[in-house]
Protein backbone atom coordinates (compact mmCIF):
# COMPACT_ATOMS: atom_id res chain seq x y z
CA UNK A 1 0.00 0.00 0.00
CA UNK A 2 1.50 3.34 -1.02
CA UNK A 3 0.92 6.59 0.80
CA UNK A 4 -1.04 9.18 -1.17
CA UNK A 5 0.88 12.37 -1.99
CA UNK A 6 -1.02 15.67 -1.80
CA UNK A 7 -0.02 19.31 -2.10
CA UNK A 8 -1.89 21.79 0.10
CA UNK A 9 -1.68 25.57 -0.22
CA UNK A 10 -3.25 27.64 2.56
CA UNK A 11 -3.98 31.24 3.46
CA UNK A 12 -5.91 33.25 6.01
CA UNK A 13 -7.19 36.80 5.81
CA UNK A 14 -8.73 39.26 8.24
CA UNK A 15 -10.33 42.67 7.86
CA UNK A 16 -9.31 44.32 11.06
CA UNK A 17 -7.39 42.33 13.63
CA UNK A 18 -9.69 41.26 15.19
CA UNK A 19 -12.42 41.45 12.63
CA UNK A 20 -14.19 39.28 10.08
CA UNK A 21 -11.78 36.68 8.75
CA UNK A 22 -11.55 33.98 6.13
CA UNK A 23 -9.41 30.97 5.38
CA UNK A 24 -8.81 28.85 2.29
CA UNK A 25 -6.98 25.69 1.32
CA UNK A 26 -6.23 24.32 -2.12
CA UNK A 27 -5.65 20.56 -2.18
CA UNK A 28 -3.98 19.01 -5.21
CA UNK A 29 -3.37 15.35 -6.02
CA UNK A 30 -1.94 15.03 -9.51
CA UNK A 31 -4.24 16.98 -11.80
CA UNK A 32 -7.17 16.89 -9.36
CA UNK A 33 -7.80 20.00 -7.25
CA UNK A 34 -10.23 20.91 -4.50
CA UNK A 35 -10.56 24.43 -3.11
CA UNK A 36 -12.22 24.87 0.29
CA UNK A 37 -12.83 28.03 2.28
CA UNK A 38 -14.75 29.48 5.18
CA UNK A 39 -15.12 32.54 7.37
CA UNK A 40 -15.74 33.71 10.93
CA UNK A 41 -17.41 36.94 12.03
CA UNK A 42 -14.80 37.94 14.62
CA UNK A 43 -11.31 36.49 14.59
CA UNK A 44 -7.64 37.31 13.97
CA UNK A 45 -5.34 36.85 11.02
CA UNK A 46 -3.22 34.28 12.88
CA UNK A 47 -6.29 32.22 13.78
CA UNK A 48 -7.36 32.19 10.13
CA UNK A 49 -3.87 31.14 8.99
CA UNK A 50 -4.00 28.25 11.48
CA UNK A 51 -7.58 27.36 10.51
CA UNK A 52 -6.60 27.15 6.83
CA UNK A 53 -3.90 24.57 7.60
CA UNK A 54 -6.24 22.65 9.92
CA UNK A 55 -9.05 22.54 7.36
CA UNK A 56 -6.67 21.46 4.60
CA UNK A 57 -5.33 18.57 6.67
CA UNK A 58 -8.81 17.63 7.97
CA UNK A 59 -10.02 17.28 4.38
CA UNK A 60 -7.72 14.26 3.93
CA UNK A 61 -9.55 11.01 4.46
CA UNK A 62 -6.50 8.84 5.20
CA UNK A 63 -2.87 9.11 6.19
CA UNK A 64 -1.18 11.16 3.53
CA UNK A 65 2.24 12.47 2.56
CA UNK A 66 1.66 16.20 2.34
CA UNK A 67 3.57 19.18 1.02
CA UNK A 68 1.88 22.13 2.78
CA UNK A 69 2.74 25.66 1.65
CA UNK A 70 1.73 28.70 3.68
CA UNK A 71 2.64 32.38 3.58
CA UNK A 72 2.53 32.46 7.39
CA UNK A 73 5.87 32.19 9.19
CA UNK A 74 3.79 32.04 12.39
CA UNK A 75 2.21 28.77 11.25
CA UNK A 76 5.29 27.21 9.67
CA UNK A 77 7.68 28.08 12.47
CA UNK A 78 5.11 27.32 15.14
CA UNK A 79 4.50 23.79 13.92
CA UNK A 80 8.11 22.98 12.96
CA UNK A 81 10.07 24.80 15.69
CA UNK A 82 8.09 26.18 18.62
CA UNK A 83 5.32 23.69 19.42
CA UNK A 84 7.45 21.01 21.07
CA UNK A 85 8.87 23.58 23.51
CA UNK A 86 5.39 24.99 24.18
CA UNK A 87 4.06 21.54 25.00
CA UNK A 88 6.98 20.69 27.28
CA UNK A 89 6.56 24.08 29.04
CA UNK A 90 2.85 23.52 29.73
CA UNK A 91 1.78 25.70 26.79
CA UNK A 92 3.87 28.64 27.96
CA UNK A 93 6.09 30.76 25.70
CA UNK A 94 9.78 31.30 26.35
CA UNK A 95 8.81 34.45 28.29
CA UNK A 96 6.37 32.32 30.38
CA UNK A 97 3.30 33.87 28.77
CA UNK A 98 0.36 31.75 27.66
CA UNK A 99 0.58 30.51 24.07
CA UNK A 100 -2.01 32.34 21.99
CA UNK A 101 -4.40 30.21 19.91
CA UNK A 102 -3.59 27.12 21.98
CA UNK A 103 -6.84 25.41 20.92
CA UNK A 104 -5.89 25.62 17.25
CA UNK A 105 -2.25 24.66 17.88
CA UNK A 106 -3.40 21.49 19.66
CA UNK A 107 -5.68 20.61 16.75
CA UNK A 108 -2.97 21.32 14.17
CA UNK A 109 -0.42 19.30 16.15
CA UNK A 110 -2.74 16.26 16.17
CA UNK A 111 -3.33 16.53 12.41
CA UNK A 112 0.37 17.06 11.73
CA UNK A 113 1.14 13.85 13.65
CA UNK A 114 -1.49 11.91 11.67
CA UNK A 115 0.11 12.76 8.33
CA UNK A 116 3.64 12.98 6.92
CA UNK A 117 3.76 16.74 6.42
CA UNK A 118 6.55 18.83 4.97
CA UNK A 119 6.02 22.52 5.71
CA UNK A 120 7.01 25.22 3.24
CA UNK A 121 6.83 29.01 3.33
CA UNK A 122 6.23 31.33 0.40
CA UNK A 123 6.19 35.11 0.53
CA UNK A 124 2.60 36.34 0.33
CA UNK A 125 1.45 38.63 -2.45
CA UNK A 126 4.54 37.81 -4.49
CA UNK A 127 2.86 36.29 -7.54
CA UNK A 128 2.97 32.65 -6.37
CA UNK A 129 0.00 31.25 -8.32
CA UNK A 130 -1.48 28.96 -5.68
CA UNK A 131 -0.91 31.44 -2.86
CA UNK A 132 -2.72 34.12 -4.86
CA UNK A 133 -5.63 31.70 -5.44
CA UNK A 134 -6.07 30.85 -1.77
CA UNK A 135 -5.70 34.52 -0.83
CA UNK A 136 -8.59 35.37 -3.17
CA UNK A 137 -10.66 32.44 -1.83
CA UNK A 138 -10.09 33.50 1.80
CA UNK A 139 -11.19 37.04 0.94
CA UNK A 140 -14.17 35.71 -1.03
CA UNK A 141 -15.26 33.83 2.10
CA UNK A 142 -15.18 37.11 4.06
CA UNK A 143 -17.18 38.84 1.32
CA UNK A 144 -19.80 36.05 1.42
CA UNK A 145 -20.02 36.29 5.22
CA UNK A 146 -20.51 40.04 5.11
CA UNK A 147 -23.33 39.70 2.52
CA UNK A 148 -25.39 37.55 4.90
Amino acid sequence: MSIVKVEIFTDGACRGNPGPGGWAALLRKGSNERLINGAEASTTNNRMELQAAIEGLQALSRTTRVSLTTDSQYVRQGVTEWIQRWKSNGWKTASRGTVKNRDLWIELDELNARHDVQWFWVKGHSGHEENERVDRAANDAIDDLLKE
